[in-house]
């Protein structure tokens, strides 16, 4: 977090300072009166007024920023709305060349979200998760996945051997597990370390 201390003739005067000094605006700091000052007589025994200004971080802000720019350096400039519930951050982003930012199976925005969240949380406090979706993509790759997680689950039970997916992260493998969490023939388990940790699916 960003601060600095700050005198003046008075609280307010050394609050000024701090501002133009971190090229901020007074809704985006916090203030701590350090020494409120003391005007004196006659210009005898006056102290100045000193202060301690810190910017605050918005996670929400450092996200948007953060995802523009990559989006803008890799050539594919985008648009972002935001919604914010507790601790999760969801952005879906909107762009002419939006498939780059998707990849293959995901991959890319996969990264961008993992990248995402580091930035987000690398000054914070406060764990927040990131989640990136791209003109309904997620949707789209859910029903994939659950498509999937059925197909594989009649393979394991028609060979009566286990099968191994291909490495995904941790919502992706949640999305199998739940797809099959009632299935009375199978049994699912996450196998290896990320970023190689991946499903597996065993005859019960």
């Amino acid at each position: 977090m960003k601060q600095i201390t700050a005198t003046g003739t008075t609280v307010d005067e050394a609050v000024q300072s701090a501002l133009e000094q971190l090229q901020t605006s007074k809704d985006q700091v916090q203030v701590d009166v350090i020494d409120e000052g003391k005007k004196g007589f006659l210009g005898f025994g006056s102290k100045p007024a000193i202060v301690k200004v810190s910017i605050q971080k918005n996670p929400v802000q450092d996200a948007e920023l953060f995802i523009t720019e990559v989006a803008k350096q890799m050539g594919a400039p985008v648009q972002v709305k935001t919604e914010v519930k507790d601790r999760d951050i969801a952005m879906e982003l909107e762009g002419e060349k939006i498939a780059m930012l998707i990849g293959k199976r995901g991959q890319t925005l996969n990264s961008l979200q993992y990248l995402t969240q580091l930035a987000v949380n690398r000054e914070s406090d406060q764990f927040y998760n990131v989640m990136l979706d791209a003109e309904g993509y997620r949707a789209r790759r859910k029903e994939t996945l659950e498509n999937l997680a059925k197909r594989l689950a009649e393979k394991a039970i028609s060979s009566g051997k286990e099968v191994k997916l291909e490495p995904m992260p941790s919502y992706e493998r949640k999305i199998i597990h739940s797809a099959l969490q009632n299935h009375k023939k199978v049994v699912t388990d996450s196998d290896g370390n990320d970023p190689r940790r991946h499903v597996v699916i065993r005859p019960s």
